[in-house]
């Protein structure tokens, strides 16, 4: 008899058969909040997920952590105390990452569209621009002798392969990020006749892979990329960023990455790549796999209605707050995130299968479809797992006009 697939386990604790989230129970946390909707990130959990990798990895292997899976300040601000370097899509993300203290050397600006402030903003403080076209380099340029200091650039490469089993792809075929691997040579010149700092490569596939193998495949083509690009830069590479792409488990049937076979294929390659780019940081830079299974989203059950033998929780918070989890921000086929009832959490307490519906007019918003939860009453409070990267900046805060969350740290 087959059996449904199922959840991975959650990494949050349950103590007297209620949730914990940063070591209080989530009722007292809600307390504490003031309100419902909210976001609660564990700074433990993020602590745990820096530790364990380093623990993994390679030695000299440097992390960056990506911003944009979750730019809330006080989190930066953590991160920036546990990782090597920051990555920013905004000149907004630029503001908070220079918050944080951390060296401007060690931040990185990438994506495909940055306006000449954003571009003005990251020469001036001394960061890194990923360049993603030959026009972006002339601005850079001309803001570098307008400000009289030379612009940190490292190349944006779309690579001639694409991450395979990846959840978003990035590299490979046409794209609207990076330059094209075939014309990076000629960038390069560009480079050195314009007079600006090449600092190194950026090679990014694809994101949300599970799979080591697929992992593996793309960070040797990466490694063989980079050393033939290399041939043609116009100084030593300093760093070269081979991205990232770790996943987490979403949906039931999936399991957490197993990372002992990328690491060891990373220690078996560094050696040679070392070599050839002596003196050169090895970067991966990561976002979701950093932080998001150390979030959650939590609501409270505002209604309970049975319509047609069917029973739905609505909830206080919705896709306004939390778009992914409704199944609208690039699944193909709708599925669950994990959900639990946090204030009634023990294992043997009676369960009946719900729908976690929101307080929007519209049936997209679902954040739970025909779920096994624990009964719940009204008060009660609705926990989603999976939560901390790409959620609350990821949604339409002003869809019709509701309260926004509050995001705290704990």
């Amino acid at each position: 008899m087959s059996t449904k697939p199922s959840h991975a386990p959650i990494l949050f604790p349950l103590v007297d058969g209620e949730l914990q989230i940063g070591g209080i129970p989530v009722s007292r946390l809600a307390a504490r909040v003031g309100q419902t909707p909210f976001y609660a990130y564990d700074r433990q959990l993020l602590s745990q997920r820096v530790a364990e990798l380093r623990a993994t990895l390679p030695a000299g292997i440097e992390l960056h952590y990506a911003m944009k899976a979750n730019p809330m300040p006080a989190v930066v601000q953590h991160m920036s105390g546990l990782v090597d370097g920051l990555d920013v899509a905004s000149g907004r993300e630029l503001r908070v990452a220079l918050d944080s203290g951390m060296n401007p050397a060690n931040i990185s600006f990438a994506g495909p569209g940055k306006n000449e402030t954003e571009l003005t903003q990251a020469v001036a403080a001394g960061i890194v621009v990923n360049v993603e076209s030959e026009t972006e380099l002339q601005r850079l340029a001309q803001i570098g002798k307008k400000l009289g200091t030379a612009p940190k650039v490292a190349i944006r490469v779309n690579p001639d392969f694409e991450l395979k089993s990846s959840g978003m792809k990035m590299g490979g075929g046409p794209k609207q990020f990076g330059i094209d691997a075939e014309q990076v040579p000629a960038t390069l010149d560009l480079v050195k006749q314009l007079g600006l700092e090449f600092e190194g490569f950026h090679i990014f596939s694809g994101s949300q892979n599970l799979k080591p193998e697929a992992l593996i495949e793309a960070h040797d083509l990466t490694f063989e990329l980079a050393l033939r690009l290399a041939a043609a830069a116009p100084s030593p590479v300093k760093t070269l960023n081979i991205g990232g792409g770790f996943g987490i488990p979403y949906f039931p049937g999936e399991s957490r990455l197993d990372l002992a076979p990328v690491a060891a294929n990373l220690a078996a390659k560094l050696p040679a790549v070392r070599e050839q780019l002596q003196g050169a940081a090895i970067v991966i830079e990561l976002g979701r796999y950093l932080v998001g299974e150390a979030g959650v989203y939590i609501s409270r059950v505002i209604d309970k209605k049975i319509s047609r033998g069917h029973t739905y929780l609505v909830v206080d918070g919705g896709l306004h707050h939390h778009l992914s989890a409704s199944g609208n921000f690039g699944q193909v086929i709708r599925k669950n995130y994990p959900v639990m009832i946090g204030n009634k959490a023990a294992a043997d307490h009676a369960t009946e299968l719900v729908s976690v519906v929101g307080p929007l007019c519209t049936p997209l918003d679902l954040l739970g479809d025909k779920m096994e939860l624990a009964s719940a009453d009204i008060g009660d409070l609705v926990v989603l797992f999976q939560s901390g990267a790409y959620g609350y900046t990821a949604s339409p805060t002003r869809f019709l006009s509701h309260a926004e969350p509050v995001e705290v740290l704990v």
